[in-house]
């Protein structure tokens, strides 16, 4: 299901009662939602909009993040953490947090010691973006694998995928953006019952039409969205300007 909305602020609000929905009946079924979320620009109207909906019952909530800059501290501000405090954390308190360590000195027993959380339970709420060059989470094209028998992995991060941090305003130069990164893999998070996707900005418009009506490829890693069967994407007029009318 894809739907456009007017405005960034519209879509986001529209994500987050679409979400909240999907959460409340995760809780009404098994007693406690587990939930994966994205940081970053594209994700900031709709979970400002999610944690003041007080019909979330956010003690019953297992949150999880998908990704983390190597060498990177939480207190760093351009930390993915950091970004989880500042829009989420300073107004809910979810059951329990579960967040990547990128400052870890073994990033493999990191990974193991994430993946093992993801997998201890389904996940069943996926809110995610898309990269100007279509990644999801930091599965840039050159490191996406829609087969990775990895749930959570160390990655190289493509200068396409590095620049969209300075262009947001979380790094002032290239320069400064780590080269690596900690991610869930693409079929770790099209593992989770439901997601629900908020892709808004122009500069999105051409990863949201490749993903939509490309071939599912690598190429473009958020095409394989395409084969979830419960997926919700949320656009705004300008990252839908590609799109057919």
């Amino acid at each position: 299901m894809v739907r456009v909305y007017p405005t960034k602020s519209e879509m986001g609000q529209a994500a987050a009662v679409e979400g909240s929905k999907k959460i409340q009946a995760a809780i009404a079924q098994h007693g406690t939602a587990r939930i994966m979320v994205a940081t970053g620009n594209s994700q900031q109207d709709m979970m400002e909009a999610l944690v003041r909906n007080q019909d979330v019952d956010w003690s019953r909530v297992e949150v999880f993040h998908m990704d983390e800059y190597v060498g990177i501290s939480p207190d760093h501000p351009a930390s993915l953490r950091y970004w989880f405090q500042k829009h989420m954390l300073n107004t809910i308190k979810p059951a329990k947090l579960h967040l990547i360590k990128g400052e870890a000195q073994d990033s493999s027993e990191e990974c193991l010691r994430y993946e093992n959380l993801i997998r201890s339970a389904p996940i069943h709420v996926c809110f995610l973006g898309i990269g100007e060059n279509g990644h999801v989470a930091f599965n840039d094209p050159h490191v996406a694998d829609f087969n990775d028998r990895q749930t959570v992995k160390k990655v190289d991060l493509d200068s396409r995928s590095r620049m969209q941090q300075v262009k947001e305003g979380h790094f002032r130069e290239i320069e400064a953006v780590p080269h690596e990164a900690l991610t869930v893999t693409c079929p770790a998070l099209l593992s989770a019952e439901s997601m629900v996707c908020c892709a808004p900005e122009s500069r999105k418009a051409e990863a949201v039409r490749n993903a939509l009506l490309g071939p599912v490829s690598t190429s473009c890693p958020a095409s394989i969205l395409r084969s979830h069967p419960n997926v919700s994407i949320f656009l705004d007029a300008d990252s839908a300007s590609l799109l057919p009318n």
